[in-house]
């Protein structure tokens, strides 16, 4: 997929206040500091487009972006270990959980993982949560650039065969480095064709 526009619509922390149309959206979403904002900025080859910074928990709020004038693209607040009140945390916690349980346009979610780290407690916790409330999901490695690529290669299946200890098979997986790119023509492979089959569907 060549991406020809990415725009910023609209910032909000109410689900209600969405974009009202039907067009699918595919919304990021991680523990704070994996690296979403430069994940985000790589996939769309726009250097400014989410905001990064080094102090974790930038993201505050539900980010919609509209790509090719044909889908969104979601930026969620990154969870775990922001340094913000915990009044903040729950307030984040609601609207994430408002988002994911009543956005009907949701076609994917991809959760980011730093693929340096073992699986941590609170990124288990999530994807089980999806899983038990029928979200689709897919994890997105992040950082790959930092590992050897045996070493990556070890880590993502040790990561995969620790959710395998719970589910039935493992969530789709890509591995990316939004220094070097790797995994960015996967993930938009993996859009394009979802948005392909979403319109052959709508048309039929």
């Amino acid at each position: 997929m060549l991406i020809k526009t990415a725009e910023f619509i609209v910032s909000n922390s109410d689900v209600t206040k969405c974009p009202k149309d039907i067009l699918p959206e595919y919304a990021f979403i991680g523990r704070s500091n994996v690296g979403k904002s430069s994940l985000i900025n790589m996939l769309t080859n726009h250097k400014n487009l989410a905001k990064t910074s080094g102090k974790p928990g930038k993201t505050q709020l539900i980010n919609h972006f509209i790509i090719n004038k044909n889908w969104y693209l979601v930026d969620l607040p990154g969870y775990g270990y922001a340094r913000v009140s915990k009044s903040l945390k729950n307030k984040f916690q609601k609207f994430i959980t408002d988002y994911f349980e009543k956005r009907l346009q949701l076609v994917n979610a991809f959760v980011l993982i730093d693929i340096r780290h073992e699986p941590q407690k609170i990124d288990l916790e999530f994807m089980q949560w999806m899983g038990e409330h029928g979200i689709p999901f897919s994890i997105v490695f992040t950082k790959a650039d930092k590992l050897k690529p045996n070493t990556i290669e070890d880590h993502v299946n040790t990561y995969l065969n620790e959710l395998l200890t719970n589910w039935e098979e493992a969530p789709r997986h890509f591995v990316t480095s939004s220094t070097s790119a790797l995994g960015r023509e996967d993930i938009l492979q993996f859009i394009d064709s979802t948005n392909k089959e979403i319109n052959a569907l709508r048309n039929s």
